[in-house]
């Protein structure tokens, strides 16, 4: 599903310093160091799907683009919301674009951008707390680090956002995320990068490398 391209090398023999990402539509693109991998597309898809045999997941799916890479070995898709457990933690990136039916196109806003990975990010405070107080429910100790509305850039709309969850009783997560609206308002691209707290202070400049290198733009036919 993921249209995967190696930079050509600038120095001799060595290898390719990054792998580039596109969407099928060519629309929707980044870039991770190429020692990153990519996790296997029926793993991720019955990670974020459930049963991908159920006709909702069908038709979600059928609207629905994704890929992952994971800097941690070996890779896994257990590594999207929390690291591997007694081991250094490594930064795990997940891309998702996602066409809008029509209501949900007349209702868009910036907050579904940032809920646009189903993360409990932009809700009440009045759900915040019932999220606390419920065994239940894994996000506790949420803190948002930074929020910013990103410039329109022919016509594109885009948020990104930094937050810190407490999962399962572990160690604190920092996700970093960016989620753009399309120029004609029908899909919305979200890549969401997860590293613990020590992780992301640790790898902070190369995660905001991966992070401004997601872009959308505008296709000729929009």
């Amino acid at each position: 599903m993921a249209a995967a391209l190696v930079a050509p090398s600038l120095s001799g023999c060595a290898g390719p310093q990054y792998t580039y990402v596109r969407d099928d539509d060519g629309a929707t693109y980044f870039k991770v160091p190429s020692s990153w991998r990519q996790i296997d597309q029926r793993v991720l898809e019955q990670k974020l799907f459930g049963d991908t045999e159920s006709a909702t997941v069908q038709a979600l799916k059928k609207l629905t683009w994704i890929v992952a890479y994971d800097a941690q070995a070996p890779p896994s898709a257990d590594h999207l919301l929390i690291g591997p457990e007694g081991a250094d933690d490594k930064p795990f990136a997940l891309a998702k674009v996602r066409k809008l039916t029509e209501t949900e196109m007349n209702q868009v806003s910036l907050n579904t951008l940032r809920n646009s990975i189903n993360l409990p990010v932009a809700i009440s405070e009045t759900e915040r707390q019932k999220m606390e107080t419920d065994v239940e429910n894994p996000f506790k100790e949420f803190e948002l680090l930074d929020d910013k509305v990103l410039p329109v850039q022919d016509g594109v709309r885009g948020v990104r956002s930094v937050f810190n969850f407490r999962l399962a009783g572990g160690p604190v997560q920092t996700f970093d995320q960016t989620a753009f609206l399309s120029a004609d308002g029908t899909q919305v691209s979200t890549l969401l990068i997860r590293c613990s707290a020590k992780c992301y202070r640790e790898k902070a400049a190369e995660i905001d490398m991966i992070a401004q290198s997601f872009k959308v733009k505008r296709l000729l036919n929009q």
